[in-house]
């Protein structure tokens, strides 16, 4: 079983490509290499291959370094199913993950993050979830989403060293977190892990 995140950003002209693509592509670099893993399409479309226990919590990633720039926001659609045909291009390989992902996306109207999956009532669970959850992260200021971004990233320090890391007061670290819904989030992460950790 694999997941693959297919996504596209929202309003790419209104900021500058050499601001986003080089984080974009820094966080897609985590998860493997271009295009085997991953791959930019079309100026502003992308997919990525990722393990099923990864997927949301890589969207999130993708979305928090995507609306760290004003007026950015990010559509994303998670398929988990068989790749079932490996290409050297992601996006030339094939399977239910990479059907279920681009169905979920095309399905995507004024939502942003959605799942799609064999388990009926996993996906409708879970969509249900990221529609709240998304009511607050398409709302997320650029500072909320550097501080959650880097918390994501680097979730074995504290609030004390994440402020020292960002050149901020410990006190706007926790507001910005507060703000953000990162305690629900992090339930969020948790609920989903579990679940398809009983799954695949």
């Amino acid at each position: 079983m694999v997941a693959i995140i297919t996504g596209d950003i929202i309003n790419s002209r209104n900021v500058d490509v050499q601001k986003w693509m080089p984080e974009l592509k820094t966080v897609l670099n985590k998860y493997g290499s271009e295009p085997k893993t991953w791959e930019i399409y079309r100026g502003d479309s992308f997919q990525i291959e990722v393990l099923p226990d990864d997927a949301l919590k890589v969207a999130i990633l993708i979305k928090s370094t995507t609306k760290q720039f004003k007026s950015l926001d990010v559509r994303l659609a998670i398929g988990i199913g068989e790749k079932t045909y490996e290409s050297e291009k992601i996006t030339e390989s094939n399977g239910s993950a990479f059907i279920y992902s681009g169905e979920a996306f095309e399905k995507l109207k004024k939502q942003t993050l959605s799942i799609q999956t064999i388990w009926k009532d996993f996906n409708q669970t879970m969509n249900l979830m990221l529609d709240i959850a998304t009511l607050t992260m398409d709302n997320w200021t650029p500072t909320s989403s550097l501080i959650i971004k880097t918390v994501i990233e680097s979730d074995h320090i504290n609030q004390k060293e994440i402020a020292i890391l960002l050149n901020k007061k410990q006190s706007n670290i926790s507001t910005s977190l507060k703000r953000g819904g990162f305690d629900e989030i992090q339930k969020l992460l948790h609920y989903y892990q579990q679940k398809i950790k009983s799954k695949c």
